[in-house]
This record gives structure tokens, sequence and C-alpha cells, in this order.
């Protein structure tokens, strides 16, 4: 592969004597969709959160483009957020405004595009997602697939490079986590992003990923392609898959 987009090099992070990493190191490149996997605890939301500077590592480098962030300030941060966004496990939809404006929202607070290119905008990325000509309703007429849609629509509709989902079937149903496993991997496709999937859902991972990477033991275990972690005999791996898919 090419020199990794983002990387995590040694890194450390506690939250008091709950030690969650003591040295993580992982690459991800620029176009593919790397899936993270652990049991709880593991910190894989953890993971997510250090990236876009929610939390600062204790020690160690976090690099995009070579460039290492880990220690940045709220400035430093604001043009890295630009290029990323996150699919909130909960969506995070604001119930006080339409779908419209929940998914208009990062272009108002971030952009100078005009009303009505970002109208536009708002449109094609509900339509990408399935919820064309659901502007004007309110996010409590939806349902718990239609909501993860349009918080999907919501963390694509800025243009993102980096894609960032934190565990984004949580809590739907198999048809609806196949939808949105799905989507994933047409927005993958389409607008050639780089996305990070945090999940629990085996089969969403083996869907969706180019390569799966294991947090076990305060450090990634292994991360490999998907053929190649499904076929791992590594008993924690094993162990871990077996437990985690769907029993017939």
């Amino acid at each position: 592969m090419s020199t990794p987009l983002i990387q995590f090099v040694g890194v450390q992070k506690a939250f008091g004597p709950k030690v969650i990493y003591d040295d993580l190191s992982l690459d991800i490149f620029k176009g593919e969709t790397i899936v993270i996997l652990g049991g709880s605890g593991s910190g894989k939301s953890v993971l997510l959160k250090i990236l876009i500077g929610l939390l600062e590592p204790d020690a160690g480098e976090v690099r995009i483009d070579g460039k290492n962030v880990a220690h940045g300030s709220e400035d430093d941060f604001l043009p890295i957020r630009k290029r990323i966004s996150m699919l909130f496990q909960g969506g995070a939809l604001f119930d006080s405004i339409s779908v419209a404006e929940n998914v208009a929202y990062p272009l108002r607070e971030h952009s100078a595009l005009s009303d009505d290119a970002i109208d536009a905008r708002v449109r094609e990325a509900l339509a990408r997602v399935g919820l064309a000509g659901s502007e004007h309703l309110s996010p409590s007429d939806l349902s718990g697939g239609m909501k993860k849609r349009a918080a999907l629509a919501r963390a694509i509709v800025a243009e993102p490079e980096v894609l960032l989902y934190d565990e984004p079937t949580t809590g739907l149903d198999p048809a609806n986590t196949r939808r949105i496993s799905e989507l994933i991997l047409q927005i993958q496709r389409d607008l050639k992003v780089t996305s990070i999937v945090v999940t629990h859902d085996m089969p969403c991972a083996f869907l969706v990923g180019d390569r799966i990477a294991m947090l076990h033991d305060r450090r990634v275990r292994l991360a490999a392609p998907v053929d190649a972690f499904k076929h791992t005999q590594d008993p924690v791996i094993k162990d871990f898959i077996y437990a985690m898919e769907p029993q017939k």
C-alpha cells in the first residue's frame, strides 16, 4: 500500500487506573475501509475520539499526512475536523429542527455556500441514503433506520475525506443493519472516502471492511485483510469471531 493517511504510533491512554492503550500502533490507508473490533472497554470509540481531538493521548503520536497532531490545540484541529465527519452511535440528530436543517448544519456552520447551494447538497445527500423527499420531516417522524440514514446524510454532506462510524448498526433490525452496511460500502465506492468503522457486528465487519483491526490487551492484536482475519489461527481472535457471530 501507499504511505498511510493516518497513523497511530505507540499511543498510550488511561483514565485514572484504567489503562486503555499501552502501545497502540495502527496505519490507515487512503481510500480503504478499516473495521475496528474489540471487546467492551477495549478502546474502540476512544480511538475515534483521539483522532478528532476530543481526547488527548497520554503518550505517542497521531499522524495525519505525516504530521503529528496528537497534542494539538482546538485551533489546530479545526482544519482536521473539516476533513473528517463522524456518524455517532445514536445518530445525534437535533430534535427541534427538520431533517433538512439537520443535514445542512455542518455546511451552515463551516462553509460559505449560498442557501441554494446548501439546499442542493442536502437534497443530494438525502437521495444518496434513500431519503429523498424527507427534507421537511422532523427526526421524531423517522424510524430508527431512517434516523441513522439521515445522520449519515449529514456526515457526507460536507464531502469529507474521512468518515468515522461509531457502531453504525447498533439497535437496528437485520434488514436495516444490512441496508446501513450496504450504504457504507456504496459511499466508500462513490465518494472515495477513507472509512473507519467501529462495530461489534461481525456480518457488517466482514461485508464492509477491506481490513479488520482487533483491539485486545491494550493494543492492536492483529490488523489484516478480511480473509486473512477470518482464517487466522490466533485463538483470541477465533474465540471473538465465534462469540460475536450469530449462531444458527
